[in-house]
């Protein structure tokens, strides 16, 4: 039976898991760094498809109603939550409703508005630049493609594809913090520049899966994958994740670190 094989029980984690032996055969080419080109993009689909079963349901955790309010969003989260910016834009998009109105902002109000989000100043000429330039440049109109985004003020290519991805439907892979660090963990790539993970990840993955795989690995990564203890034991990319067993293997003490909304799905997967 191959690694690609689902195993014939009742439990949907066996399924996914498949057995002690089994799991062995199926990471030990990656731990030991001999895994052929071939066996690394099998590896990473087979992940890809086992976090769609994890988190079927994937979506943008920023709130926004238009490409405009994403991007203004997306610059608010850089160090800072996607829970505390869902707490701060409400009141900011009631009051700025257009690029115009971002361009001929108040600096001392805008700053204060934003001020929770961290780096307020910074963030602030960001989004006063962003607005000017929407209006010079677009007639007031995020642009949908990448190398316009990049070049607007407070864009980089992770805004750049969280907004193509979300407010577009235009195929992009977020490195973020969590993604950067989960493609490391599962040896998908060593590249450590987050837009050579970009392009390193975006080889092993069938480009319309891109935005999903995206917010499953940054799902998965906030979680279940947490950079100082994995729930390892609950984990449905045990099978073929190379680091296995960082973190607790034994179920029952794994179970206490999965974290979120989908908690009882995620232990369901388990078995538990």
């Amino acid at each position: 039976m191959t690694a690609d094989t689902p195993v014939g029980d009742s439990s949907p984690y066996s399924e996914l898991v498949s057995s002690k032996a089994g799991a062995k055969r199926a990471r030990t080419a990656a731990q030991r760094g001999v895994e052929t080109r071939t066996g690394l993009v099998r590896r990473a689909r087979r992940m890809d498809r086992s976090l769609q079963t994890a988190f079927p349901h994937v979506y943008c955790e920023l709130d926004f109603t238009n490409p405009l309010e994403l991007s203004v969003a997306t610059i608010l989260s850089a160090q800072c939550t996607d829970v505390r910016v869902n707490l701060t834009t409400p009141a900011l998009f009631r009051r700025y409703r257009t690029a115009e109105d971002y361009a001929g902002a108040d600096r001392t109000e805008l700053e204060e508005m934003i001020r929770s989000t961290g780096f307020y100043r910074n963030k602030a000429n960001s989004i006063m630049g962003l607005g000017q330039a929407l209006v010079e440049r677009f007639d007031g109109e995020v642009p949908n493609n990448l190398s316009d985004l990049v070049s607007l003020p407070g864009f980089g290519r992770k805004t750049a594809n969280v907004v193509l991805g979300n407010a577009f439907g235009v195929p992009g892979i977020t490195v973020d913090t969590h993604f950067g660090r989960l493609a490391a963990r599962w040896k998908w790539t060593d590249e450590t520049d987050p837009v050579k993970i970009e392009h390193a990840v975006g080889e092993l993955i069938e480009r319309k899966n891109w935005t999903d795989l995206s917010h499953r690995v940054i799902f998965h990564g906030r979680r279940v994958c947490h950079s100082r203890k994995p729930a390892c034991g609950v984990c449905v990319l045990a099978a073929d994740c190379p680091s296995y067993g960082l973190g607790p293997v034994e179920k029952a003490e794994a179970a206490k670190l999965v974290k979120g909304p989908e908690t009882d799905h995620l232990l369901a997967l388990a078995g538990m």
